[in-house]
């Protein structure tokens, strides 16, 4: 079973050489909840409180969520398939570009497809698949932005670009945030030399996401202002444009949330819900999945997130009450709803509310599920609890918070 958030949280507090009470005034958090975290009275606690008691403590936000729904860490070396993607980000230094497996698989359009499917791997978690084809798309994608002329390097750094943004991704969510900055530094550079001109703001928006689990808040912040300006400046006309620069708006929206501002987050993420509208008037891009995730959809789904982080739960369930997701909302922004909506159940008292949601939840994605640490502290919390409706022990033991009935 996983670190217990209690557990980490004293061993970091130790290592830093802090007491309980010094560690809540460097962090603006009462002790209180210090305590009760590290007594485990309490087993989860909100993202801004997790935040600052990450700027007390002087560590990576992810240093206190343990693993994120990926792949678990072991302490172990790092395995082959990762090893691969790692080389792949940062290969051999002063060794010639490797061939590519095949001349057949150089064409920009089938790179761009590989990539699509790439990305469709990486929101229905299925990480370890990301892993294997991930390698041979970036060699490609390299070796094709190297060669024929100027316009065919330029479509070929745009396919690198979008490789290794998704390589960010994956080591983002696997925990190896250096690493995602490393290969978003990458195809950020690819995409200055590249034929998309949406692609910088794109890659911009990873690069936020990065600085939001490293809880660098300010500079994320900053950094999709920045972008989301210059997407709605030079090519907010277009759906593509428009997506570009709603998903800049909604992860500038998240880092003034985490930073305790939920009036402004709230306020960015209105705007950017009235902006969906112009969504429907505009033509769609032949390929969604390779722009940011921008919708009436989406936008509610993080209103709702945010809601359920500021202990808001009657908002967040009043905001998800009858929602219908569009077809473009890619299978991890659905299962992070479920997890939210579950969670707001919890904290109004709806207890039967809460296991339903999770029920659906299991169904959906149990891998992604089994490894998300706010799943197991959502279910801790109710098993703690006085009341226990039918589907909680099936939960709990599916989650190891508790041992299997013989």
């Amino acid at each position: 079973m996983a670190e217990h958030l209690g557990d980490r949280l004293a061993r970091l507090r130790r290592m830093a050489d802090l007491t309980q009470e010094a560690l809540a005034e460097r962090s603006d958090v009462s002790v209180d909840v210090v305590r009760k975290l590290e007594q485990k009275r309490k087993h989860s606690a909100r993202l801004p409180t997790l935040h600052a008691l990450a700027r007390g403590l002087g560590v990576e936000l992810t240093a206190l969520l343990g693993d994120p729904p990926g792949v678990p860490s072991t302490g172990e070396a790092d395995s082959p398939q990762f090893v691969a993607v790692r080389r792949a980000i940062m290969p051999p230094l002063f060794a010639p570009p490797e061939e590519p497996n095949g001349v057949e698989r150089l064409t920009v359009p089938l790179l761009r497809r590989e990539i699509s499917d790439g990305w469709t791997l990486y929101h229905n978690a299925e990480f370890g698949r990301v892993m294997e084809v991930l390698p041979g798309i970036i060699a490609d994608a390299r070796f094709a932005a190297s060669v024929g002329g100027a316009d065919e390097k330029a479509a070929g750094q745009a396919a690198l670009g979008k490789a290794l943004q998704l390589a960010g991704h994956l080591a983002i969510r696997l925990g190896r945030t250096d690493l995602g900055l490393a290969a978003l530094e990458r195809a950020m550079a690819a995409a200055e030399r590249s034929s998309d001109p949406l692609l910088v703001p794109m890659v911009s928006n990873s690069v936020a996401w990065n600085y939001q689990r490293q809880n660098r808040l300010d500079d994320a912040a900053h950094v999709a202002v920045h972008a989301a300006d210059l997407a709605e400046r030079e090519h907010g006309k277009t759906a593509e444009g428009l997506r570009v620069w709603g998903g800049l708006i909604m992860s500038a929206a998240t880092s003034s949330a985490r930073s305790g501002d939920y009036d402004a987050a709230n306020e960015l993420m209105t705007t950017a819900e009235h902006a969906t509208r112009r969504l429907a008037v505009l033509r769609p891009p032949e390929d969604g999945k390779m722009f940011s995730v921008f919708s009436r959809s989406s936008v509610r789904i993080e209103r709702v997130r945010l809601a359920v982080q500021h202990a808001r739960p009657d908002e967040a369930l009043a905001l998800a009450k009858g929602m219908r997701i569009g077809a473009d909302i890619p299978a991890s922004w659905r299962t992070w709803l479920l997890l939210d909506v579950a969670r707001a159940h919890t904290d109004v008292g709806d207890i039967e509310g809460a296991v339903k949601t999770l029920e659906r939840l299991r169904r959906i994605a149990p891998a992604w599920m089994r490894h998300h640490t706010l799943a197991v502290a959502i279910v801790t919390d109710l098993w703690a609890g006085p009341h226990r409706p039918p589907g909680l022990r099936t939960l709990a033991e599916f989650l190891g918070v508790v041992n299997q009935a013989r």
